[in-house]
């Protein structure tokens, strides 16, 4: 195709969606509130991750050592504990600190404690996970650990916290999918009626001589650009949403000690995937809706000719 064809059958692209714009705006509309409904869900998934990352991270093992462990038995247990590949930190919590805070969680009952010193309490360690999902596993190699005498751990937790992530990345990608359908039918039925408002002029067209590939491109030129058009404004409505609507997640999420995460760190990454739904969903749609007409007007012609 020479390229001064290609500039005038992207300007006809571009004029259809004027001229069609009652069409292009509805389409536009929908499209870009489906764009929001896919951003909504991606926001919320990282939130909640973000969350589950929180709660995670109190989600402590408590590892204790024999009471009568020198320096150097503490010394090997750390450096075995630092060396899984599952641990995340590790901090040494001596029998003194832990007596501190036992008398400190008392309160005005710390009193029954007067006549006991720390001498009683083993020294042990603190320790994170980095993968939930490896947690009852990660128990069972510090319970192998030498030295180590008993471990305090909430492994329930950490199998609920690992299903609601599946589950919620589950449901996120459902509703990703589900979207992504919708977005392509909405374009391919908008292309398709801009066609049938055009019928006589494509079949002008057609008698004489256009190929294949000089129909379709305007038609799809004015796809990409609803939905290129649909992800900008799409993207700055979800920007409001989640301004407005951040007090009330933030309640909700501060119950659990989380807090949101910031929109302008993800921006950049929703506004390219917006831009490539749009696309690649303007692109398939297009493509369909064109081929499909024609083969209908049983006007496919060869793309040689």
């Amino acid at each position: 195709m020479k390229h001064s064809n290609l500039r005038y059958l992207t300007r006809e692209g571009l004029k259809n969606i004027f001229v069609n714009r009652l069409m292009s705006v509805a389409s536009i509309a929908v499209l870009m509130s489906c764009l929001i409904m896919i951003g909504c869900a991606v926001l919320l998934y990282f939130n909640i991750d973000s969350l589950l990352h929180s709660i995670e991270a109190q989600n402590m093992i408590m590892v204790f050592v024999k009471k009568d462990a020198d320096e150097t038995v503490l010394n090997e247990v750390q450096a075995t504990l630092e060396s899984n590949g599952n641990i995340a930190t590790v901090k040494f919590v001596p029998k003194n600190e832990a007596y501190a805070t036992i008398l400190e969680s008392l309160g005005e009952n710390a009193a029954i404690m007067e006549d006991v010193d720390a001498s009683f309490l083993p020294d042990g360690f603190e320790v994170t996970v980095k993968d939930m999902q490896f947690f009852s596993q990660t128990v069972n190699e510090i319970r192998g650990i030498n030295n180590v005498i008993s471990i305090r751990e909430n492994s329930d937790l950490a199998a609920r916290l690992e299903k609601i992530r599946t589950a919620v990345t589950y449901v996120c990608i459902g509703v990703i999918i589900l979207l992504f359908i919708v977005s392509l039918f909405i374009i391919a039925n908008t292309i398709r009626i801009s066609m049938y408002t055009r019928r006589l002029e494509i079949s002008i067209m057609k008698a004489v001589g256009a190929t294949n590939s000089f129909i379709r491109w305007p038609f799809l030129i004015e796809g990409i650009t609803i939905g290129l058009i649909s992800a900008v404004v799409g993207m700055a409505v979800l920007y409001l949403i989640y301004r407005f609507a951040g007090d009330a997640l933030l309640t909700i999420f501060g119950v659990f000690g989380g807090s949101l995460i910031n929109f302008l760190d993800y921006a950049l990454y929703l506004f390219i995937g917006f831009v490539v739904v749009s696309v690649i969903t303007a692109g398939i749609g297009s493509i369909f809706s064109i081929g499909r007409y024609l083969k209908e007007q049983g006007s496919v012609v060869d793309e040689n000719n």
